[in-house]
């Protein structure tokens, strides 16, 4: 479904976790205005991760009037919304992931660029926050969780 021009969803179905942002953005004191419709429809069409800065671009490909505060304003609060979580590349970038279906970090490699999902599952990552939390008294917070390093294939490609 397109939310783009008269269309805008206001009853929340199954499934649809975009279909009652209008009434929940209302709910908020928030106007449901044609810059958010358009945000709202980009984000419903993205997967993954993705920084503020491409959903701008995005946003503008759709609106060339749509301004970068309104967009970030509105970020922040589908974050607390619970369809949106942010957290901070390796470059110090805030990056967006749409519809996250967990809590996780993420491991970037620093020579060839890749990155990972770190899960909050994964034993290790249980294991580390749970001796910080012991020993310091500290809860991590998975989500801003970022180890950078080099992945496995580029540090068996180094010379000895």
């Amino acid at each position: 479904m397109s939310l783009h021009g008269s269309q805008t969803p206001t009853t929340s179905r199954p499934g649809d976790p975009w279909a009652g942002i209008p009434d929940r953005l209302r709910a908020r004191g928030l106007r449901w205005t044609p810059q958010r419709r358009i945000l709202v429809e980009v984000l419903s069409q993205t997967n993954g991760h993705v920084t503020g800065a491409e959903l701008v671009e995005r946003c503008r490909a759709l609106d060339a009037t749509t301004i970068p505060s309104t967009v970030y304003r509105t970020l922040d609060v589908l974050e607390e919304l619970g369809v949106l979580s942010h957290s901070h590349g390796a470059d110090g970038r805030e990056e967006f992931h749409v519809l996250p279906a967990d809590e996780h970090g993420h491991l970037y490699c620093r020579r060839c660029g890749g990155s990972w999902d770190l899960s909050a599952d994964d034993a290790a990552v249980r294991g580390t926050l749970a001796t910080f939390e012991e020993r310091r008294g500290f809860a991590i917070d998975v989500t801003h969780l970022t180890l950078i390093g080099r992945c496995a294939t580029c540090r068996a490609a180094e010379p000895a």
